[in-house]
């Protein structure tokens, strides 16, 4: 019963981390919690029933590039790091839109994060690939372990009560996001039915498919960045520099660069190294949307390439 009523309210505390064995049954998959995850992929294979339609698709499209930014640029750069400072308002703009990408809340997606970047890797860390692939994808956060998070991380944002709000109700914003599609795609069949859409083809592309294809995009820097790719810096991780993955997500794939010095808004440390989050960022900077926009030192930036060993981030560093 718990479980389910952990789908519409993730009351912190509600589900305690004392006396949790990291290596016993809660490691295991919390099979009654995740069935809203196990139905949106399984509601993906509508495609084959709703049909397809280039407006479906573009509207896939927008919210897969529209939400990845908010996940990268402000439930990463900001929430996790505080690379750069915005107001309240577009604060929670922003995390409402990094909600609707089903990631859960703002919260307890960068306490998490935080505590990666104290035990990258090692001990501690929530999704290191050491622990095996399927653990490190996705896993972790489907087991009764990683639930909750420690809080105590996230101290700084958790004052904000429209936070805390998105954190315990993380399904409120993908369902009406959901309804909202589905409502499109109706309006669109009654007054633009040359578009050839409808309720549900805008739900199955727009929010099923554009939202599974987005997580596990997310979730390939948890576990291929740490494997695949290339190593400019020493650091006292597996972190990797990869071309393809920057591409999908917007910029994280320079994930060594991130681990080296995470306090830099810019992860593309090189003009070469394509960052679509940071030059959006840069965008809002001038528009006055957000300031104090960090990056690393050129000196640093140039320095300890290829070392064999690194001292661990500081706590300023890390944001």
């Amino acid at each position: 019963m718990k479980a389910i009523k952990s789908w519409f309210d993730n009351q912190p505390n509600s589900h305690s981390l004392e006396g949790i064995n990291p290596s016993g049954k809660d490691r295991q998959v919390d099979w009654v919690r995740i069935i809203p995850f196990i139905f949106l992929h399984l509601a993906c294979l509508g495609v084959f029933f709703v049909g397809f339609s280039w407006v479906a698709l573009g509207v896939a499209a927008v919210l897969y590039i529209a939400r990845m930014f908010a996940i990268t640029a402000f439930y990463h750069r900001y929430f996790s790091h505080k690379t750069f400072r915005t107001g309240r308002v577009v604060q929670f703009l922003f995390a409402l839109l990094g909600a609707s990408a089903t990631q859960r809340g703002p919260l307890w997606w960068a306490a998490h994060h935080r505590n990666h970047h104290r035990c990258s890797d090692r001990e501690g860390d929530a999704h290191s690939p050491k622990d095996g692939f399927w653990w490190s994808h996705m896993g972790w956060f489907l087991s009764h372990r990683h639930f909750q998070a420690d809080y105590s991380l996230i101290s700084d944002f958790q004052r904000f009560p429209e936070l805390r709000w998105l954190d315990r109700h993380d399904l409120a914003v993908p369902a009406l996001l959901a309804a909202f599609l589905y409502g499109l795609g109706a309006l669109l069949e009654a007054v633009a039915p040359q578009l050839n859409t409808n309720g549900l083809q805008m739900l199955v592309w727009g929010y099923f498919v554009s939202t599974v294809v987005l997580i596990h995009a997310s979730l390939c820097i948890n576990s291929l960045a740490h494997r695949f790719g290339s190593v400019r810096y020493g650091t006292p991780d597996e972190s990797r520099n990869n071309f393809w993955l920057a591409l999908m997500t917007l910029g994280e794939g320079w994930h060594n660069n991130h681990h080296y010095y995470p306090a830099s808004a810019r992860q593309g440390f090189y003009w070469w190294e394509i960052d679509m989050s940071y030059y959006v960022l840069k965008g809002m900077e001038r528009m006055g949307l957000i300031w104090n926009l960090r990056t690393i030192p050129v000196k640093r930036r140039d320095s300890n390439h290829l070392a064999k060993t690194a001292v661990p981030p500081t706590a300023e560093q890390q944001g």
